[in-house]
């Protein structure tokens, strides 16, 4: 029996529900309290995971710094890159780049996405105990649609954007009987904005 590791989802929204302006653009819609406190929480993790739609689009470098764009936790603490999807990182993008990238990880590792469950059981084996989820609206409605989601950290700032682009997609859930309910068990102020966190049960694979 493989265990899981410990999946924490992260997203940033206005408190309409949107994660982008309809063009697209989504930075910032947090302030420097909120985003100082996401590193702190990426220094935490085993990985950091994005889509290839999210690597595309914003090139990130899915590292943990500070606000002044310094290293948080030395490069060997520093979270695996971890890509899902099938579409090819570009040779310039920065993830490549990566502070802990080396000997034992060469390159970002890569999943499918085509069954997340086995692909998150396949970085168990690789010992990483917990995943920090930065992917966009469709990596994280498949993990919630899954099951595969331990904790949500929902930054919430005080804007409204309207528009097409919300923060989780369908969820396949039909009617009230379905609805996906979870436990606050933290809430706190950063700057203007509020972090909430929730949880669900752990997952193992059977």
């Amino acid at each position: 029996m493989a265990k899981l590791p410990r999946v924490i989802v992260k997203w940033a929204q206005t408190l309409d529900g949107r994660a982008a302006a309809a063009d697209g653009s989504s930075q910032w819609i947090t302030g420097p309290a909120a985003r100082a406190d996401v590193h702190r929480r990426r220094a935490d993790a085993a990985a950091i995971l994005v889509g290839t739609g999210t690597l595309l689009a914003d090139d990130p470098s899915l590292t943990a710094r500070t606000p002044e764009g310094e290293l948080l936790v030395p490069a060997a603490e520093q979270p695996v890159p971890v890509v899902v999807g099938s579409r090819a990182i570009p040779s310039g993008a920065r993830v490549l780049a990566h502070p802990a990238l080396g000997e034992r990880f060469p390159e970002p590792i890569r999943l499918s996405g085509n069954d997340l469950a086995a692909d998150l059981a396949s970085l168990g084996t690789l010992g990483i105990e917990s995943v920090f989820v930065e992917g966009g609206p469709h990596i994280v409605s498949s993990l919630l649609r899954a099951g595969l989601v331990d904790e949500l950290l929902v930054y919430i700032a005080p804007a409204l954007l309207g528009g097409p682009r919300l923060a989780v997609g369908d969820l396949g859930i039909a009617s009230m009987t379905g609805i996906h309910r979870l436990e606050f068990t933290h809430t706190e102020q950063l700057g203007p904005d509020l972090l909430i966190i929730a949880s669900s049960a752990q997952k193992e694979i059977r």
